[in-house]
């Protein structure tokens, strides 16, 4: 493990090469179920060799060694006491939950332009454009590129229609213009060469803002050679320059989000020298592999990862290990794999300053902890069926390692993907927390809207995300403030279940969801495992029928739902979808309570400005509403209750107009129900009872005022016959 610019490597048997990230914790499955997971804190290269026993192996090329251990015994337990270890993940901004829409290669703000309202005409829910690095001039952070004409006002009609606007950042900064010098001017940090005569004065010196600084340049993006800020910097002087250019550029272009890339960090073609000769010759960054200062460079033992590669080194596709950060009081060999994690914080602590609204920021690369600050995406996927179905395993990972912010690019990076297997990746994309279409340079188009087929999937499941996101804000809320994950594997919530330890390709949101994708070409059914529960669908062909336990071939079509199941025993609240995540809260709250025998169900609801400032950083000090929902029945009736957990004046969430019940035996008197004693007058346009599937919908406008001066709520109804 060392954090490297390189992409998943799904179609390999098994790919032991670096990636984006580090995380040195593993759990454990033990016999009957129980679970234990274990930390090492550990910041250099590092590896893991697993055998029987079972036992592993773990190495270290410097650093200490931290251990904490992690008794659970269940699998959600384990990583809850994790997360209390390295801290709970941030809460994204609600419009973060929505559907975002992407690509390299736009080439100007017109082919933009295009793509959004394509896409918007059709109807498909949509809240976050993204600009990547085409936007900028000559691949400058903080710049505008002649194309981009008109951008700002283009982000104010996108404010203007409920969207917000995510653009790429690169952690590299040129070294011949005013954000370089700004960051001179205020003392801010660079990765340096230890000594001036490591430094190559031939490169060096063809920049006056760089001559006669030991700064270590590289080649990223820009035309000219860059320069990589420290954001180990002790006085917090880089940190204050970084939010510094985001508020200054925010001025100019009033982005909502920031998208973090390339900080492992990455650079182009690190080169070697085995003398002064040859770094002469160089006109890119060299590093010594040869001599008393290769010792970091050329370790005894580089780990497998670079053993087992001809012509790979540490310092392969990034900077020289000898390298001086943390105000040159750090070796970069040292804390190398802590550069993504510490732009992240660097990045999430400017937001104040830049938007002062709680946003989202997405990280390339992370380390444990990195989920305090913001989110991940899978990389520079393939568009391949193998992609496809390792995300799904990618999205569970990441929610173990504290990220539940996470997805993978929507069709695939690289490579041209196809009508099918965009369709298919959109079923499962829309049930990512992060859920994003992106695709690579020079490539064909593949937003929902180039294909018919495709348009009408993605419309389809991301108005059922829509519809169930006041469920997926709550989930965050519940990882922000108690640390459980949002994406769980189903033998989270059932250690028991030999067969469900098995199952990489199903996953749940929380306790309650369950998803079942297709994710094979030609696909028409899924061989979905329902774990020993009570299972109801929500597909619309079967909605509302009860599954078997055990495996069942469940239909997959094309132009339907994504497979999705709810278990019996839950409260799910949800909202009405509309294409904007800004109009869809505005609607009435519905909610809906799932039967299982013998059992009273329960669910909750979070909800608050959606994108204020968390005060200090505390969830706990956050306005907010926060209502714990409890429902029970008999033979005589059914009572469906609220508690006000957490109740904030200064929040107004809508009112609870709509619960449905699926399960439901018996026929209810829908002229006695009362609420807090007092009758209610049912909307009977809306309301009924479907005794082929034991379902119940009662709607009323204004039902139940979820406001904080009511804190606590019955509504009870009486049976027919009763």
């Amino acid at each position: 493990m060392f954090a490297r610019d390189i992409g998943p490597d799904s179609a390999s048997a098994l790919s032991t090469q670096n990636l984006y990230g580090v995380h040195p914790f593993y759990m454990c499955i033990e016999a009957e179920g129980q679970a234990h997971g274990v930390f090492i804190l550990n910041s250099n290269a590092q590896e893991v060799e697993t055998g029987p026993g079972p036992h592993l192996v773990y190495r270290t090329i410097g650093g200490r060694l931290d251990m904490a251990f992690f008794p659970g015994p269940t699998p959600e337990e384990v990583i809850n006491q994790y997360l209390q270890h390295i801290g709970f993940p941030f809460l994204p901004a609600y419009w973060a939950l929505g559907y975002q829409l992407c690509r390299w290669g736009y080439g100007s703000l017109d082919a933009m332009k295009t793509v959004i309202s394509r896409n918007q005409a059709l109807g498909i829910p949509l809240d976050v454009p993204y600009a990547d690095i085409d936007y900028m001039n000559h691949y400058e952070d903080f710049t505008e590129g002649g194309n981009w004409t008109g951008f700002p006002a283009y982000t104010k009609q996108l404010h203007d229609q409920g969207l917000h606007l995510i653009v790429i950042f690169d952690p590299a900064v040129e070294v011949d213009y005013s954000s370089f010098q700004r960051a001179l001017n205020a003392d801010a940090s660079f990765i340096e060469w230890a000594r001036d005569d490591q430094v190559p004065h031939d490169i060096q010196d063809q920049y006056p803002m760089a001559k006669n600084t030991k700064i270590m340049l590289g080649n990223v993006w820009p035309d000219r050679n860059t320069a990589f800020p420290d954001f180990l910097d002790p006085r917090n002087n880089t940190d204050d320059w970084w939010a510094g250019e985001f508020a200054q550029f925010h001025n100019t272009l009033p982005f909502d989000g920031m998208w973090i890339d390339m900080n492992e960090p990455s650079n182009f073609d690190t080169g070697t020298y085995s003398s002064l000769e040859q770094r002469l010759a160089n006109a890119k960054l060299s590093c010594p592999i040869s001599g008393a200062d290769s010792s970091l460079d050329v370790p005894p033992y580089p780990t497998q990862a670079v053993f087992q590669r001809d012509g790979e080194y540490l310092f392969s596709k990034t900077l020289c290990m000898l390298g001086k950060t943390a105000h040159r009081t750090r070796n970069f060999y040292d804390t190398k794999s802590l550069y993504g994690w510490s732009e992240a914080r660097a990045t999430y602590k400017a937001i104040p300053q830049v938007t002062g609204k709680r946003s989202a920021v997405i990280s390339r690369s992370t380390f444990p902890s990195s989920g305090r600050y913001g989110g991940h995406w899978l990389g520079d996927n393939t568009a391949r069926w193998e992609d496809l179905q390792t995300s799904v395993i990618g999205v569970m990972e990441f929610n173990m390692f504290g990220l539940p912010y996470v997805g993978s690019d929507i069709c695939g990076f690289n490579g041209p993907s196809n009508e099918e297997l965009c369709l298919r990746w959109h079923q499962f994309g829309a049930f990512s927390p992060f859920s994003r279409d992106h695709n690579s340079e020079g490539l064909p188009d593949q937003d929902p809207a180039v294909w018919p087929s495709v348009a009408n999937a993605a419309k389809i499941a991301l108005t059922f995300r829509y519809y169930y996101l006041p469920l997926l804000y709550s989930l965050h809320y519940n990882a922000a403030r108690y640390g459980h994950t949002v994406i769980r594997p189903l033998f989270f919530e059932f250690p028991g279940d030999n067969e469900a330890l098995e199952i990489s390709e199903q996953f749940l949101w929380g306790s309650a969801l369950m998803i079942a994708p297709a994710l094979y070409p030609g696909q028409t059914t899924v061989h979905a495992y329902f774990p020993y529960a009570t299972w109801y669908s929500l597909q619309p062909e079967t909605y509302g029928q009860q599954m078997f336990s055990g495996f069942n071939d469940v239909k997959a079509p094309l132009s339907s739902l994504t497979p999705v199941f709810v278990r019996g025993g839950f409260i799910l609240p949800r909202q009405a979808a509309n294409t904007t995540t800004t109009a869809s809260r505005l609607n009435p709250f519905e909610v809906l309570i799932t039967i299982k025998k013998d059992a009273v169900s329960s669910g909750e609801l979070y909800y608050d400005a959606g994108d204020d400032i968390v005060p200090n950083d505390n969830i706990e000090q956050h306005p907010r509403v926060h209502w714990q929902f409890s429902f029970s029945t008999s033979l005589v009736g059914g009572v469906f209750s609220g508690n006000c957990e957490t109740c904030s004046t200064a929040v107004k969430p809508p009112t609870l107009d709509t619960i449905e019940i699926l399960g439901y035996q018996s026929t209810p008197n829908f002229t006695q129900f009362k609420l807090d004693g007092s009758t209610v007058n049912l909307d009977m346009s809306k309301t009924f009872y479907d005794a082929s599937l034991q379902r119940v919908v009662i709607s009323s406008k204004n039902l139940i005022s979820l406001l904080a001066l009511k804190k606590k709520f019955t509504l009870s109804f009486s049976n027919n016959y009763y």
